[in-house]
């Protein structure tokens, strides 16, 4: 037992933790200083100056992609200016087109019209010339049946007066109106 009442007399005067203790204070103190003073060179020269240039990458990336995104966004407008002005030249050439075919047709049209006018006008005039014909033909059938037909009564009627001369005149007259 006296071993460990003299063990506990040593621990008893012993200072207790090392960093309270006020004799060891002003070297903690230098080594501090020293610890901060080189921790403040390693975080100046070699962390800040990475951390700055990462940054200033990330800056210049940024301002390269927006510089980028505005050349592809004037390209794109000028794309669409150039589709627009295509489209409006194709539209008035589909036109010109159009028309130029339009005029054909209706020249065609008109031509073939005219042509169909032509060649009703001669057979309506072919027409006219044979209803004529008929027409001659069936008066002049008409004034041969009616002498014949007046002959034929006068001489039923009156035997002895017939005049064939004296009845195509009176047919004839009686024809005209």
């Amino acid at each position: 037992m006296a071993n460990q009442d003299a063990a506990q007399a040593a621990e008893a005067s012993a200072p207790g933790m090392p960093q309270l203790d006020f004799s060891t204070f002003p070297n903690q103190i230098f080594w501090l200083v020293v610890s901060i003073v080189v921790l403040y060179f390693i975080v100046s020269k070699v962390a800040l100056p990475r951390i700055g240039s990462v940054i200033q990458d990330r800056q210049n990336a940024v301002a390269n992609d927006i510089e980028q995104a505005a050349e592809f966004k004037r390209k794109a407008e000028e794309a669409e200016a150039a589709y627009n002005a295509a489209l409006a030249e194709a539209r008035s050439q589909a036109m010109a087109i159009a028309g130029v075919a339009k005029a054909e047709i209706k020249a065609d049209v008109d031509a073939e019209i005219a042509k169909a006018d032509a060649e009703i006008a001669a057979k309506a005039a072919e027409s006219a010339v044979r209803i004529d014909e008929i027409r001659a033909s069936s008066l002049k059938s008409i004034k041969e049946v009616a002498g014949v037909a007046a002959n034929d009564i006068i001489a039923k009627i009156m035997p002895s007066t017939a005049d064939d001369k004296a009845t195509k005149a009176a047919v004839a007259a009686r024809l005209k109106g």
